[in-house]
């Protein structure tokens, strides 16, 4: 040895042989060397220290973390640290004097003390280096310390027992220093294990709520430790979003995505080969007098010259190089532990062979048990250190992406915009994203997993030799089995998806469209159609269920068949092969490692292709053009010389490829000038502001703007804010200005009705407020901030013509708040044309006029010529104003604006129910009278969400929903499958007993006896084992969809029978979660968490049993564990259940934000406010990673708890092993410590299942939270049917007739008494919200009686069933709306009439001559919500239908949207001839359709006011004379 010189001393002093296996193995009592502990000992922790120092102290050089002020840790730290190197200069001095005194000790003596010396001061000088740099708590030295005092912990003992020992010399002075430093060593262990102060000066301090990571100790963060604080937190109360932690910076927006952005910057200017991105648009044609078609195709020619050489940019380099760094650390990781991995199997071999020799010193099965213990706790470690860096790397690498796309989101061109839609963008953030995420936890075995099935396969080789190729063998078969089992699951997948898609479309229209479906009894029509659906989706999930149960008959027979055919083949191949304990469970264990790898790489290579699938969209979308920001001249307002807007011979297209829209235009506009833009539809004129904004592509020519701009889009981009912040739109508030903006916009009496003024929430893209309403405040937010240049895109024409006036004098005209600025207003009310400074009338994307008013009409050319035609359509909308859809806001007379001061409480009422209503008919749905109401309106929805949310919070319904869902799937199936799973399980462990049983068979003659007796009845319940697979995975899936089945019918049934209300108070979107989220989880989620489930349940059960067969004493300590497992697991699934719930709350915001910067960013670009919505965005994706962060170190602090509970089992199964060697058979003990070695992994899984089963089973719950809502009446009562023919004349009665909405409200409408006779024609008018529609809803019981009843006929029609009304009375309701489906479908759903009835109504109604024309003609498809026909259309289908059912009575509520007079009066006539008999009772709001009506009934604030005939009425002077006389009729 190289090392024994140093031991070599005189006599006494000579140290010995460095090595002696007598000493060290072959004793009861072993022990090092004196030379092996004075040398190898002493340097073992010096060389780690010298070893780690370049690499920390480089590291430490480049992460500077600020610096730490001296704390008495750190003095006690650097104290000990010098004591220690005093004590090992004190031993070195010693062995001098003993020279000085000619006693010559052994080399070992000086230099062991000289090199642990140094090594002690580098230890201090590290001490301060961390503290300067910021280091809080320093793995590299706690393990330095840890090293130390082990290697010292043996001396130590070896000097105890020299010493105790009779007639031992002792050297008392090393003796001393020796225990000196060894107290000193274990002092600054303990010291290690604590953290320092934060650095000063480090941002970390300001946060509101930080981290604890960074200031936890090593320990700690190995652990995983400093989440436990949140755990209980969580485990006290459900977790909010105040509790969370503040993000690390690294992890931050600010600090992931610039990096990113940044390189990919680098590595597109690389790909073009040039120093900064080129723009390709020639600044000068080099034809001076070149037609445009020229200058186009010379730009053309310059953009593709270089595209030819360019390559594409990598986005993947982009990514290694942003992430790459620290992801590598991973590398090492996931190396360290694959090759931990195999101790396990090693140490295994070693046991079974200490067992096997009964002379084997005791301590060697201790030793081994240790081993065991530490390389299974290590592996712990390293396994979700690695996991960890993964996570957090795919964590950052989602934030970077989403910041990425984000960004470039604000600055591609219109062009570009065009190729992707909103939605693609969107998934660009959220699918792709978050596949990037996911491959990072995988990416790595693309080398670990062949690194592990190498290893395995050459220690499986040397324990069986070449027979274990037949092993191999099968589980390559099994590769492309499962391949082709993925193959096709993933087709099934995308059919089932297409089913899914059709079922939720048809629901969401049936949910928008309940109201009609309801008022014509068609609920059950639809619901077969649902339910046609659903069986094809049903017959495709039982095709993959299938499927499923072959995937899972492989996956869990695969171990079993491979050690079958190993064992088979070796046993046969010759007589002198023996099974014995050490080569049977070595190799299972080592198959068991196998199994992983080879499963495992389908799923890696399938989701590489999905990431490099993801990793070209986000090439191509990231690579896309961006506007050219020098394009336009911005320029102070300053340096203006009189112009602020110069364009000189500009040519626009809208991208390259495109023809010019606007060419060689010319003009220059003065300061504080008024300019109006005039011309035909599609001349150019919004194209002409955009090309000012610098939207466009600038092909030639110059344009300059000297000053800030503010810009109002033709349709109005409102943000989800207050309507304050929408207005304010970043800038500071000043309230007298705000004050002067929101009057001079006349948005006041808006402000007046909103509920809570101007803090009122407006909806996503505004839905609460009219057309009118969002112009107006999109001028507000123009004005308000007080730009230079204002460009105003039709601001008036989605109000009406008074608010308009007040606008354009208050706002934009001459003596308006902006008249000194300048203001270019697009516009066609020709009204205003006469007080403009100048105009520019466009044709054709030129200029063809300009000047002032009375030039342009002198010229008499194509201006005078539009006013000509405008004037005289302006004229027409004087005369016949109400029904002009010309006045927009007109429309909205029910729903908006303009309505007399004492009805505005009640418009408001009927704004709010519309924007929280589906149909979105203005305000049919809930009239209120009151105003209490209204605050009710929201707290009720506000209530409703919230119970929602709670649903799956209680722990305790968890029992019954179980029970539910076993009903669902029928109880003999559910315990037929709980009987097969435990039949698998006995079959595995007794297969594995009988191998046990098997390798103890005493060999004789050197072979064993009975060998193909052992094989057969290992194979054969091997086979059971698979049959019970096979068994309880079909039942399983079948039952699961038995279950789905059951639970969509209940469900569907259930929302059908809700009555009107429910749908008026539950938002729509809750309703299709229902549909699609949990329907979906009840599908394909549930009955794979089962299998999981019950399979680890079974095998920790199995393991257990089988350690106690092995080593009964095992009971002491297994209860106590599964305690500690349990109180762990309930920890952890309180916290996690809450923080994802919180984690998905909050991603939803990220991506409605996103959207609307999409829908807004021409808007952001003009006010340039980009920084602050790239802000804001950020924030939001940092709110979402603030919750899914503590839910990845959860299940890490959760993984690494149950691990160790499992090693403690592993150790208990050892240790009792090693115990009770003499009374047990080495195939027991195989047996017992290979299910241990297992019971970890199936102890992780259990958890994970049952959080999963918890999560998931909840939607059983939400979707049985259905069963229990109030239901309408009954749809068909047998006992109390109609007789057929009825109604025969019908007469309808009103007595006494009272009607609520809500039990809490006043009554809509009190005592109402009216007789209508048969065939009587009745209009009923009344000022908005009298309840005229109430009447109607009365009639159909939508809404019960409350006091009173009506008779129809003499019947009473609450006493008979809904349908059997619904039917007989016949409404055309005031919106047509059609379902998705065949014409035929939508005019009679049940196939009720022939084909000639159909045709027969469709030419009653003016509809034959435009089916005819249709290729498909009655099967024609109407798009959802019948899109694809017009309004006039629509409503004439609905006169169709209604001709075709000819009840005998017939309620006509009026359409308010004007349908254009020619269908009106279709539909009028045809009513007069074809009702001829009937009594048909009309909502009117256009009172010239009902003046020759018999009777007018006359409502007010809900009572019957007037009741007579129309000429009548007129002479008696009262309301309805008042309204005739509005009306122009009196």
């Amino acid at each position: 040895m190289a090392l024994q010189p140093l031991c070599r001393g005189q006599g006494q002093a000579d140290l010995g042989s460095l090595w002696d296996w007598n000493v060290t193995w072959h004793t009861e009592n072993p022990d090092f060397t004196p030379c092996f502990q004075n040398t190898v000992l002493i340097w073992i922790p010096c060389i780690y220290l010298w070893a780690c120092v370049p690499i920390y102290f480089t590291y430490l050089h480049r992460h500077d973390r600020g610096y730490i002020q001296m704390s008495h840790l750190n003095k006690a730290k650097t104290a000990l640290g010098l004591l220690l190197w005093l004590v090992c200069w004190a031993d070195l001095f010693y062995s001098f004097w003993e020279r000085n005194h000619n006693i010559f000790q052994a080399p070992a003596f000086l230099v062991s003390p000289t090199v642990l010396g140094i090594t002690m001061l580098l230890a201090t000088f590290l001490i301060q280096y961390e503290r300067i740099k910021g280091v809080q708590s320093s793995g590299v030295m706690l393990n330095f310390w840890l090293i130390a005092l082990l290697c010292a912990t043996i001396t130590f003992r070896s000097k105890i027992l020299h010493a105790l020992s009779t007639g031992a010399k002792i050297d008392a002075f090393r003796f001393a220093t020796f225990f000196v430093y060894f107290t000193l060593v274990l002092l600054q262990l303990i010291l290690s294990c604590f953290a320092e102060r934060p650095p000063l000066f480090s941002k970390v301090v300001h946060l509101p709520n930080p981290c604890p990571e960074s200031g936890a100790s090593f320990l700690s963060k190995i652990t995983f430790w400093w989440i436990t604080g949140l755990m209980v937190q969580g485990y006290r109360h459900p977790l909010e979003a105040k509790d969370l932690w503040s993000l690390n910076k690294e992890d931050t927006s600010e600090e992931v995505v610039p990096g990113l952005v940044k390189n990919w910057a680098k590595e597109c200017a690389k790909a073009k080969g040039q120093p900064v991105p080129m723009m390709y648009s020639p600044k000068k044609p080099t034809k001076p007098s070149g037609s445009s078609g020229d200058v186009t195709e010379e730009a053309e020619a310059l953009i593709l010259k270089p595209c030819q050489r360019e390559k594409d940019p990598s986005l993947f380099k982009v990514l290694y190089k942003t992430f790459g760094p620290y992801f590598l650390m991973s590398f090492l990781f996931k190396a360290l532990h694959d090759l931990m991995m195999f101790m396990g199997p090693e140490i295994l071999k070693l046991l079974i062979k200490f067992v096997n020799d009964k002379n084997a010193p005791s301590w060697q099965g201790y030793f081994y048990t240790a081993l065991l213990l530490i390389s299974a706790g290590l592996q712990t470690l390293v396994l979700h250190q690695y996991f960890h860096i993964c996570f957090v790397t795919g964590m950052r690498l989602k934030t970077a992406v989403i910041g990425a796309v984000y960004r470039k989101a604000l600055v591609i061109t219109n062009s570009a915009r065009k190729t992707s839609t909103v939605g693609e963008i969107v998934n660009l953030m959220s699918v792709d994203a978050q596949r990037f995420m996911d491959l990072a936890t995988y990416i790595n075995m693309v080398w670990s997993a062949p690194l592990q099935v190498i290893l395995a396969l050459y220690l499986l080789w040397q324990n069986l030799g070449p027979s274990v190729l037949a092993g191999v063998a099968v589980m390559l078969l099994l590769v492309p089995v499962n391949a082709v089992i993925a193959m096709k699951t993933k087709t099934y997948q995308v059919a089932h998806m297409k089913s899914k898609d059709n079922r939720i479309k048809l629901m969401n229209e049936i949910l928008n469209g309940i109201k009609v479906l309801k008022l014509y009894a068609w609920e059950l029509a639809f619901k077969e159609k649902v339910l046609g659906i659903r069986q094809e989706e049903l017959k495709v999930l039982k095709k993959s269920a299938y499927l499923a149960a072959m995937g899972t008959f492989t996956w869990v027979c695969a171990p079993f068949l491979v050690a079958l055919s190993t064992f088979a083949v070796y046993v046969t191949v010759s007589e002198k092969n023996i099974l014995d304990a050490q080569k049977a469970f070595v190799s299972l264990a080592l198959f068991n490692i196998l199994r992983f790898p080879l499963n495992i790489l389908p799923m890696v290579i399938s989701s590489m292709v999905q990431a490099s699938v993801s990793l070209k969209r986000l090439r191509v979308f990231l690579s896309h053009e961006e506007l050219d920001p020098d394009s336009i001249i911005r320029g102070s307002i300053k340096d203006s010389d009189g112009n602020s807007i110069i364009m000189k011979n500009a040519t626009f297209s809208w991208s390259r490829s495109d023809p010019p829209t606007l060419n060689n235009i010319s003009f220059a506009i003065p300061e504080h000038c008024l300019v109006a833009v005039v011309g035909q539809v599609g001349c150019g004129k919004s194209s002409l502001l955009s090309a000012l904004l610098g939207e466009m592509e600038k092909r030639d020519g110059t344009v300059s703007l000297k000053g800030s701009v503010a810009y109002v889009p033709q349709q109005a981009w409102i943000q989800n804010a207050t309507l304050k912040e929408n207005i304010v739109f970043g800038r500071e508030v000043k309230e007298s200005q705000y004050k002067r903006v929101v009057e001079a916009c006349a948005l006041l009496p808006d402000l007046e009705i909103f509920p809570s003024g101007d803090r009122t929430e407006i909806g996503e893209k505004g839905v609460n407020l009219s057309g009118g309403q969002k112009q107006r405040v999109s001028l507000a937010r123009a004005v308000y901030c007080n730009a230079d240049i204002y460009l105003l895109d039709d601001p008036l024409s989605a109000v009406d013509a008074h608010v308009g006036k007040h606008i354009f004098e208050q706002v934009i005209g001459p003596k308006g708040i902006l008249k000194n600025k300048t203001r270019v207003l697009v516009t066609h009310g020709v009204s205003y044309l006469p007080l403009m400074d100048m105009i520019i009338v466009m044709t054709e994307g030129k200029i063809s006029e300009m000047g002032s008013y009375q030039e342009l009409l002198e010229q008499d050319m194509a201006f005078a010529e539009f006013l000509r035609t405008y004037a005289s359509a302006e004229q027409n909308v004087e005369d016949g104003n109400t029904n002009s859809p010309a006045v927009k806001e007109g429309k909205q007379l029910e729903n908006g604006t303009l309505v007399n001061e004492n009805t505005q409480a009640q418009v408001m009422s009927r704004q709010l129910s519309n924007s929280s209503t589906y149909s979105g008919e203005p305000g049919k749905s809930m009239q209120q009278n009151s105003t209490a109401e209204l605050q009710k309106a929201p707290e009720e929805k506000a209530a409703w969400k919230l119970t929602e949310a709670d649903t799956a919070q209680t722990g305790k319904v968890q029992v019954a929903v179980y029970w539910e869902y076993m009903k669902a799937i029928g109880l003999f199936i559910s315990f037929l499958s709980i009987f097969l799973f435990t039949c698998n399980h006995v079959a595995s462990l007794a297969s594995n007993y009988w191998l046990s049983l098997w390798t103890d068979d005493p060999v004789v003659n050197g072979t064993q006896q009975h060998t193909e007796v052992r094989l057969g009845v290992y194979g054969a319940l091997g086979m059971s084992q698979g049959i019970a697979v096979f068994g309880y995975s079909m039942a399983v899936s079948i039952g699961g969809i038995f279950a789905s089945r059951r639970l969509h019918v209940d469900l569907l049934y259930n929302v059908l029978r809700c009555p009107m209300s429910f749908f008026e108070r539950t938002p729509s979107g809750n309703l299709v979660n229902r549909f699609s989220k949990e329907i979906d989880t009840i599908d394909s989620t549930i009955p794979q968490i089962i299998k999981m489930f019950m399979g680890s349940m079974f095998n920790v059960i199995g393991a257990c049993i089988i350690i106690l067969l092995a080593t009964p004493i095992a009971a002491v300590v297994i209860p106590p564990l599964g305690l500690v497992y349990f109180f762990v697991q309930r920890f952890y699934v309180a916290t996690s259940r809450q923080l994802k719930r919180l984690e998905s709350v909050s991603r939803s915001p990220v991506y409605s934000h996103f959207n609307e910067t999409l829908l807004g960013v021409s808007v952001i670009r003009a006010f340039q406010e980009q920084k602050r919505f790239i802000q804001q965005s950020d924030l939001k994706v940092d709110e979402n990673q603030k919750a899914y962060y503590p839910s990845i170190v959860a299940n890490r602090w959760l993984a690494v708890r149950l691990e160790y509970v499992g090693n403690g089992i592993v150790l208990f199964a050892a240790l009792f092993a090693v115990m009770a060697r003499h009374s047990l058979s080495p195939g027991l003990v195989g047996l017992s410590i290979l299910y241990a070695l297992q019971i970890t992994t199936y102890l992780n899984w259990l958890v994970r299942m049952s959080s999963e089963m918890e999560t998931n089973i909840v939607a059983v719950e939400r979707v049985k939270e259905y069963s229990e809502k109030e239901k309408e009446a009954e749809w068909t009562m047998k006992h109390a049917a109609p007789p057929s023919g009825w109604p025969q004349e019908g007469k309808v009665e009103f007595h006494g007739y009272g009607l609520r909405y809500r039990d809490d409200m006043d009554l809509v409408l009190k005592n109402i008494n009216i007789t209508i006779n048969g065939g009587e024609k009745v209009g009923i008018v009344g000022r908005t919200g009298a309840g005229k529609s109430s009447l109607a809803l009365g009639l159909f019981r939508i809404t019960e009686a409350a006091k009173g009843e009506i008779l129809i006929d003499g019947t009473d029609i609450a006493k008979i069933g809904l349908h059997d009304l619904r039917f007989k009375v016949t409404i055309i309701p005031q919106d047509p709306i059609l379902f998705s489906g065949s014409l035929r479908m939508n005019l009679d759903p049940f196939d009720q009439y022939s084909d000639e009835d159909v045709w027969m109504s469709l030419e009653l109604a003016h509809l034959k001559s435009f089916v005819s024309t249709l290729p498909d003609k009655l099967n024609h498809e109407c798009s959802e919500g019948g899109e694809n026909l017009s309004v006039g259309q629509r409503q004439l289908v609905c006169l169709a239908r209604a001709l075709l059912r000819k009840s005998k009575i017939l309620v006509l509520d009026e359409a308010t949207a004007a349908v254009d007079l020619e269908t009106d009066d279709l539909i009028q006539s045809t009513i007069r001839t074809q009702f001829e008999g009937c009594t048909v009772l009309t909502i009117a709001h256009r009172l010239n359709t009902i003046m020759d009506y018999t009777r007018v009934i006359v409502l007010d604030k809900g009572e019957i006011v007037e009741c007579d005939s129309p000429a009548t009425l007129i002479q008696k002077k009262g309301i309805f004379y008042s309204m005739a006389k509005e009306s122009g009729l009196a």
